[in-house]
């Protein structure tokens, strides 16, 4: 932590934070009034801001290789490793190698020394493939006994895999058009509100659908729940979920693939989850 001069105090970064202290330098509890447009302060402050953008863009790059099913190259992983924000990341997620088949839990990397990771019987190994990805969850046939070995490693994923809500995909009606009603009618009382919890948990809203697009074995699918497009202080209820290919036409369940499913109703389930309780209540 290096200490800046601003007027008659000096400042710093501290954890994330803006902290300063006198001229005697006994740390103070804030940053005085009288030094808040000072250069050092404001520059200080406007780093905070670029290095949370910065963290949550790396965060959302990782959760996208997951959710896309990217193949990234090892390079990539490996120079990106020294940037403290793409390595809270990237640290103790379940990686796969050029096979597929999981390879352990990420937990080093450098320009050429490879993966450093945790495997499956709990020793510390480096492997070196060409490829790296980051399966989705319900791609992992051993997801719970995945949760219970994260546990015991005292896991803590930034990107949300292993613990990240999955939905499995029921058999039967392949042919029949893909439709959930599970998370309909969930009722808002302006539709201001369901649009703005849409865009709060990061989907776009789109003639009236809130989209999930979900790249998946080469094909884009877009899952889309009902949210409506009147006047935004009217009452509003959210509509069935449903899957539609690039050129806008409705799939079939057998269709549809288990990211895609999986996606689709984790977003219903979360546009739902912010229904008016209440006003359920008064109807029951």
């Amino acid at each position: 932590m290096g200490w800046v001069s601003a007027g008659d105090y000096e400042v710093a970064l501290d954890d994330g934070k803006v902290v300063c202290r006198n001229a005697a330098g006994r740390r103070l509890k804030s940053v005085p009034s009288k030094i808040a447009d000072d250069p050092a302060v404001v520059g200080l402050r406007q780093l905070v801001e670029w290095l949370e953008r910065h963290e949550q863009q790396c965060l959302e790059a990782v959760e996208l290789w997951m959710v896309r099913s990217l193949p990234v190259p090892l390079a990539v992983v490996e120079r990106v490793w020294a940037d403290a924000a793409w390595q809270a990341a990237l640290r103790d997620l379940v990686v796969s190698g050029d096979d597929g088949e999981v390879a352990g839990f990420l937990r080093d990397a450098g320009p050429g020394e490879g993966l450093g990771l945790v495997d499956l019987d709990g020793d510390t190994v480096r492997v070196r493939p060409a490829l790296v990805r980051v399966p989705h969850p319900v791609l992992l046939e051993d997801l719970e006994e995945l949760r219970e070995f994260a546990v015991e490693l005292g896991v803590a994923q930034r990107a949300r895999q292993l613990f990240r809500e999955v939905w499995t995909r029921p058999g039967g009606g392949e042919e029949q058009p893909a439709a959930v009603d599970d998370y309909a009618g969930g009722a808002f009382r302006q539709l201001r509100f369901l649009h703005g919890r849409a865009a709060q948990l990061g989907y776009r809203v789109h003639g009236g659908h809130a989209v999930c697009p979900v790249l998946e074995g080469g094909r884009l699918v877009e899952a889309r729940v009902w949210v409506g497009d009147h006047d935004g202080y009217g009452d509003t209820e959210t509509g069935p979920l449903t899957w539609h290919g690039a050129d806008g036409v409705a799939l079939t369940a057998g269709q549809v693939g288990p990211v895609a499913w999986s996606e689709g109703m984790r977003m219903a389930a979360a546009l739902y989850a912010g229904r008016d309780t209440e006003e359920e209540e008064r109807a029951a």
